[in-house]
């Protein structure tokens, strides 16, 4: 299990050039992977998020990658004649035909569009890409590291919850059949205090008794979440990409919990309830950062 949220750096010197690529994620919906990297090297865009979307499932990907100058990138510049010579004649014919003073200078000419040619030499873009993507790995591998350490943890806390659940599920399943006998008795004990000395009809106590335990019966609930928890733990232990499933799995639980508090009149019961809901909250504050 690994977290949306990490962050890892690659950095490496090949072939007399420093690459870094840095890696940044944070919580999100679906997988949104977007790329910053030099223009000369927006050829390695599609490939860097290939590389990503094999490691990552979910989140906001942010990739940010930079290149020094190589050993051999010397840029040539020379004088574009032809155009040097065309604004020349221009110049020469504006100071005949306008009077205006001639101050051409080499810094006037040096600002001019198109003055200069630069020769770049032709990069080796094969080459070029086995080194961006080789410092990729590198950076996915210290990324993948901090998402699984995270994970880590909140699997540790999730399985802590659980077991807190399940400590409550338990009182409530106790507390349950009591309410119904608590409710019996008082119904015996009003009937009593309003009929004085008539005789109390049993059998009416008793189907009134048997009709409100009904009502209140929470065990095919308390099933119903136990079953939930387990197949979260059995989720937990399969790891991967399961916070998707987790989401739905948890909004079943609050389902069930909700439906236990609705059938639950005893104020005892109703403070256990209140704190599996606080629980479960907990938990869907941590599913929101998993992968």
């Amino acid at each position: 299990m690994k977290s949306m949220t990490g962050y890892g750096r690659g950095v490496q010197t090949i072939d007399g050039r420093e690459f870094t690529v840095e890696i940044r994620s944070v919580n999100n919906r679906y997988l949104d992977c977007s790329v910053k990297l030099p223009r000369s090297l927006i050829f390695a865009e599609d490939a860097v998020k290939s590389r990503i979307k094999r490691s990552v499932t979910r989140g906001k990907v942010d990739v940010f990658i930079t290149a020094g100058p190589g050993a051999d990138e010397a840029v040539e510049v020379t004088l574009n004649r032809p155009v040097l010579e065309g604004y020349l004649r221009a110049m020469a014919e504006m100071a005949k035909d306008y009077q205006v003073k001639d101050d051409v200078s080499i810094s006037t000419l040096a600002r001019l569009p198109e003055v200069f040619l630069m020769d770049k030499p032709k990069q080796d873009e094969d080459q070029l890409l086995a080194a961006i993507l080789q410092v990729e790995d590198q950076a996915l591998a210290a990324y993948d590291a901090m998402r699984t350490a995270e994970g880590t943890a909140m699997e540790a806390d999730l399985r802590g919850r659980m077991e807190t659940i399940l400590s409550l599920v338990a009182q409530v399943e106790a507390g349950s059949p009591q309410t119904a006998a608590d409710y019996r008795t008082r119904l015996e004990e009003k009937m009593r205090e309003v009929l004085e000395n008539t005789a109390i009809d049993q059998a009416r106590i008793l189907q009134e008794a048997a009709i409100f335990a009904d009502r209140v019966a929470v065990d095919e609930e308390t099933v119903r979440l136990r079953s939930h928890l387990s197949q979260m733990e059995a989720m937990l232990s399969g790891g991967g990409a399961i916070g998707r499933k987790l989401d739905f799995l948890l909004q079943e639980m609050n389902r069930e919990t909700n439906t236990i508090g609705s059938k639950c009149g005893d104020l005892r019961l109703t403070r256990i309830v209140v704190e599996i809901k606080a629980e479960l909250e907990k938990i869907r504050e941590q599913v929101q950062n998993i992968e």
